[in-house]
């Protein structure tokens, strides 16, 4: 049995994972860096290389890419599903920000709310919230 986590790669992890808990609540639980490794490099003492944080009621770990570049990408979309419309909506305007909308959050056709956003740092997500019931 296997437990999925969601570990984003980042130019500034700590700035991101700011704006990932300010648009979906939650908190910063622990920041390790490499100035905190044994024989660390003098030049990479301030970056992050594990960061662990609760938004959305969700955990994710991310660190700062130091030894390739981050290339922003489509093949991986975060996808949360709310159980309230206001819930949802508020998500989604503080994903938004300084982002792009690539859908707008509004009715789909099987019954829920659904949009789609590329954030500031590249990421994209899938708010939805539960259908409703007919």
């Amino acid at each position: 049995m296997a437990k999925q986590t969601t570990y984003i790669m980042s130019e500034d992890a700590r700035a991101q994972a700011e704006f990932y808990t300010y648009a979906l609540g939650g908190e910063i639980l622990s920041v390790m860096t490499h100035g905190q490794l044994p024989e660390a490099k003098e030049e990479l003492k301030d970056k992050v290389v594990n960061l662990s944080l609760m938004a959305g009621g969700i955990n994710f770990l991310m660190s700062d890419s130091v030894f390739e570049p981050i290339i922003r990408g489509n093949a991986i979309n975060l996808s949360l599903e709310f159980t309230t419309d206001a819930e949802a909506r508020d998500a989604f305007d503080k994903l938004a920000e300084g982002g792009k909308v690539k859908c707008p959050l509004e009715p789909a056709f099987w019954g829920a709310l659904y949009g789609h956003i590329e954030d500031k740092y590249g990421v994209m997500w899938m708010i939805t919230t539960e259908p409703k019931a007919s």
